[in-house]
C-alpha cells in the first residue's frame, strides 16, 4: 500500500488544476462577450493609442 501513497494526492491536485482551467476559460469568455474580441495580453498605453488611431483612421477612410 505505501507504493501508491502519491496516488491520493492525484484526485485533489487534479481537481484544482481542472478548477483553474475552468476559471480561465471562463475570464475569457466573459471578457470576449463583454468587449467582442479576445483580451490582448500585455497591451500598455502605447498599444491602445495606436488601437484608437488605427480605428479612427479606418472610420475617416470608409466616411470619405
Amino acid at each position: 500500500m505505501a507504493r501508491l501513497q502519491w496516488l491520493e494526492a492525484m484526485l485533489p491536485l487534479g481537481i484544482i488544476g481542472g478548477m483553474l482551467c475552468i476559471m480561465g476559460n471562463a475570464q475569457y469568455f466573459i471578457h470576449k462577450a463583454a468587449h467582442g474580441r479576445p483580451k490582448h495580453i500585455g497591451n500598455d498605453m502605447w498599444d491602445v493609442a495606436m488601437e484608437r488611431r488605427d480605428k479612427k483612421l479606418v472610420e475617416q477612410a470608409s466616411g470619405n
